[in-house]
């Protein structure tokens, strides 16, 4: 996991646990001021049954609005799964159905689509316990990556052992300290979940070591992953026999098979079995490790003083300090920032003009800028109340929203502050 060592605020932290339920965490697309994704349909127990309005299906082909925009509202899916299953059912192609951005999967999420040229009967028979599809309404342009303003939360900590007043005066603390922003962090989903390999991935590729970056993918193992998969990725590790791995691997690990699948038949084609992954899966990685060196200059602006502020070689944005997403477009800052990056890159072994990856050109990036500092608005807590899980213990309830392309668990990590509790626990 890429390291995220500082915190921004001086509020004792709360404890607690997430996602105990898949209920606990619910995001809500903000597509405009006056448009958000509201959830309705799915609880922990039910998924609710709602009147529904069809448009009329499209006749003439010829028209401009041709792209169905639906809201679609999944219960512990991720995006990518529940494109595919939509597309499966409406018999088209992935590439036709279009999304804003991934949402979390264990979390109950809304966020719109759409589908160009959808078979509007085929849409009113579909039928999940996880994905409900509704209000859709034809439209003239697709919905693209980026196209929203952010996103709202809902969660709830569970597991806090506090008093309520404290607990309570800690929320207010915490969030009052908050409205002058903290370290605007990649969080921790942006390096592959429980492994935390994303970025190590995208280091092996950048370096133009594509069949170590593919082998790690497969066979890096975390030990809290179930006995089957890690017993598989060890035997793949220890005998590259790709025709056993694909017996060996359970069906749930749909891309490790994909790739395993082309391998069997030609067992040196490492570039051509990873580009059989959807293009948005094979982004992530490059991007990921894009994110840890980002995650590294913040680390260095706060350990040498700079602080998060803006300083002089800074590149603002609507008057907020910027860092490198580096690329191989990207050149050095001015002043002790440019030193900051260069730090950054050497102790990797990396220079910008390798995120040009000739073996896998579709993956190379040209870099970008983002802000360094997260500001959160609404930030609210809605309720204190009992634990029903966690006997002795309460829950706090908060909401927040974010602008797109921040991440919820820099909010939280910040007023749970996990890393304190641990280095208390592990001082007793």
């Amino acid at each position: 996991m890429s390291a995220i060592t500082h915190y921004s605020t001086s509020t004792s932290g709360i404890g607690g646990v997430l996602r105990k339920r898949i209920a606990d965490f619910i995001v809500e697309e903000i597509a405009s001021e006056d448009e958000i994704c509201e959830v309705g349909v799915f609880t922990d127990s039910e998924k609710k049954t709602l009147d529904k309005k069809w448009p009329a299906p499209l006749v003439d082909e010829r028209v401009r609005e041709n792209q169905l925009i639906l809201k679609m509202e999944k219960f512990n899916v991720d995006t990518a799964n529940a494109l595919r299953r939509i597309a499966r059912a409406l018999h088209t192609s992935r590439k036709r159905i279009g999304f804003a951005g991934m949402k979390d999967k264990r979390a109950i999420t809304c966020q719109r689509i759409s589908v160009w040229k959808a078979d509007v009967e085929l849409l009113k028979a579909f039928d999940s316990r996880y994905i409900d599809l509704r209000e859709a309404q034809w439209a003239d342009k697709r919905i693209e990556i980026g196209d929203l303003i952010g996103n709202k939360f809902t969660i709830i900590v569970r597991n806090i052992q506090l008093g309520k007043e404290e607990l309570e005066k800690r929320i207010n603390a915490s969030f009052g300290e908050m409205k002058n922003g903290i370290a605007n962090y990649f969080g921790e989903q942006r390096f592959g979940g429980i492994r935390g390999i994303t970025h190590l991935v995208g280091k092996e590729f950048i370096l133009g070591n594509v069949e170590n970056a593919v082998m790690l993918y497969l066979t890096a193992i975390d030990e809290r992953e179930e006995e089957d998969i890690k017993i598989a990725r060890k035997n793949l590790a220890d005998t590259k026999d790709f025709s056993r791995a694909i017996n060996e691997f359970p069906p749930k690990y749909r891309y490790e098979r994909i790739i395993i699948h082309h391998l069997c038949k030609y067992p040196k084609d490492f570039v051509g079995a990873f580009s059989r992954l959807p293009k948005s899966l094979t982004y992530m990685f490059t991007h990921a490790y894009q994110s840890h060196l980002f995650n590294q200059i913040i680390n260095k602006r706060i350990e040498t003083g700079l602080g998060l502020n803006a300083n002089g070689g800074d590149v603002l944005e609507n008057g907020v300090a910027t860092a490198q997403l580096f690329g191989f477009e990207s050149k050095f800052s001015e002043g002790k920032i440019g030193e900051i990056e260069r730090e950054v890159l050497a102790k990797e072994g990396i220079k910008p003009e390798d995120f040009y990856i000739k073996e896998f050109p579709q993956i190379s990036s040209k870099g970008a800028r983002k802000a360094i500092l997260l500001f959160s608005e609404d930030l609210k807590l809605e309720e204190i109340s009992n634990d029903e899980y966690f006997e002795g213990a309460l829950k706090a309830k908060i909401s927040f929203r974010l602008d797109k392309g921040n991440y919820a668990t820099t909010v939280l990590r910040e007023l749970m502050k996990p890393e304190q509790l641990k280095d208390v626990q592990e001082n007793r």
